[in-house]
């Protein structure tokens, strides 16, 4: 019996070795896909260009996994190593709470959640089990690990803004993060939990995501409804404290009445444009012209269901239709890095976007302004003054 209990206790200290150190490297690996493809050629000018950028992009969901940021990896589209590689002055980064198996752009039922699987694959703490307001928290506790140990730096105002724009204009390489929820679902239907995730670092608040939440209906969910009674409360104190808001994600009805009663602009994180993909992750071009003429900020993702052709050409040419359509200053990057798609750049490759850029007849202006001034000037506006 002895002998029994001790293969029994060998064979369990093997399993839960695989579950902590090799299962979620497997399951990221088959999800956050980086497509095979040829190295990028970039010029000298297009380098030089490049490394002079103010490079921001507004969506990655790389805290949802069990990687060291701070460390090169082959697995997944970002770390820090790669974010240095490429240039990255500005990174939101984005929790995702809970999210519908298959990701279905056409409809989800709210039933199902892969995020819950994940958390115990992945041992994040078991109060995150049950619990989607603390897997907002853990993970806003990640990206303060990774302030702690790396290059990165928490913005939570525009006076911290202002500071990593002064360090990078003297040569200082600071990567700034903001902290995005995507779907205000962990706010579990109580209003103060976007207080009390405020006072924690969140400044960016996604309204709804693969499915309807207690806001209103999601672009993908069932109902296609607008905001109901919690949703107009959680915009409404959301310009209170100064917080942006992101309609990712959120069905057109919700957009529409986002933008009547928000007194402050919008973004769209992570996107791409209906004129120039047609597909059901993309809303109108009518509305995309609504969120940019009321001082929003549109940006173009790099995975297919977003421009269609997930190439730098591919993405340069949905750049080129939104600067065409919304005006050159309301055009951004939004990746969606490691949020379950599969790119042919990762962080380290974003110079070839400049390339391409160069290429397709961009003026410096425009390729400046597109790969992170307009950012920039928008977080200086929008972000709590102090």
């Amino acid at each position: 019996m002895k002998r029994f209990l001790q293969i029994v206790a060998v064979l369990l200290v093997i399993a839960l070795a695989y579950v902590h150190w090799i299962l979620p490297g497997q399951v990221e690996r088959g999800i956050n896909v980086n497509i095979e493809h040829e190295p990028y050629v970039i010029s000298d000018e297009a380098q030089a260009l490049h490394d002079s950028l103010f490079v921001a992009d507004l969506h990655t969901d790389s805290l949802l996994w069990k990687r060291d940021l701070t460390k090169r990896s082959t697995t997944g589209h970002m770390d820090v190593p790669r974010m240095q590689d490429g240039n990255i002055a500005l990174q939101v980064f984005s929790a995702t709470t809970k999210s519908p198996s298959g990701q279905n752009y056409e409809s989800n039922e709210a039933t199902s959640d892969t995020i819950t699987q994940l958390a115990v694959v992945s041992l994040w703490p078991p109060r995150t089990w049950s619990s989607l307001y603390e897997r907002a928290v853990y993970q806003l506790d990640k990206l303060k690990k990774l302030e702690a140990n790396s290059e990165i730096v928490l913005i939570r105002s525009r006076q911290d803004m202002q500071a990593l724009v002064d360090a990078r204009t003297n040569g200082e390489r600071p990567i700034g993060a903001i902290y995005l929820i995507e779907g205000a679902h962990p706010l579990e239907g109580d209003v103060d939990n976007l207080d009390r995730l405020y006072d924690q670092g969140l400044r960016i608040a996604g309204l709804t995501h693969f499915f309807d939440n207690e806001l209103g209906g999601s672009l993908h969910g069932i109902t296609g409804e607008g905001l109901t009674d919690f949703g107009r409360a959680v915009v409404q104190r959301a310009n209170e404290r100064g917080m942006i808001i992101d309609v990712a994600h959120s069905s057109p009805t919700m957009v529409e009445e986002v933008l009547q009663l928000s007194t402050s602009p919008l973004i769209v994180s992570h996107t791409g444009l209906k004129g120039a993909c047609d597909t059901p992750r993309n809303i109108s071009d009518e509305l995309m012209m609504k969120i940019a003429a009321d001082g929003g900020l549109i940006a173009i993702g790099f995975w297919d269901a977003a421009v269609c052709d997930e190439t730098p050409q591919g993405i340069v040419r949905s750049i080129r239709y939104a600067i065409d359509l919304l005006g050159i200053d309301h055009v951004t990057l939004g990746s969606d890095y490691d949020g379950a798609t599969a790119v042919r750049l990762d962080a380290g490759e974003l110079a070839v976007l400049t390339q391409v850029m160069l290429d397709e007849g961009f003026t410096e202006q425009e390729i400046r302004q597109v790969m992170g001034e307009n950012v920039k000037r928008f977080m200086l506006a929008q972000l709590p003054a102090s």
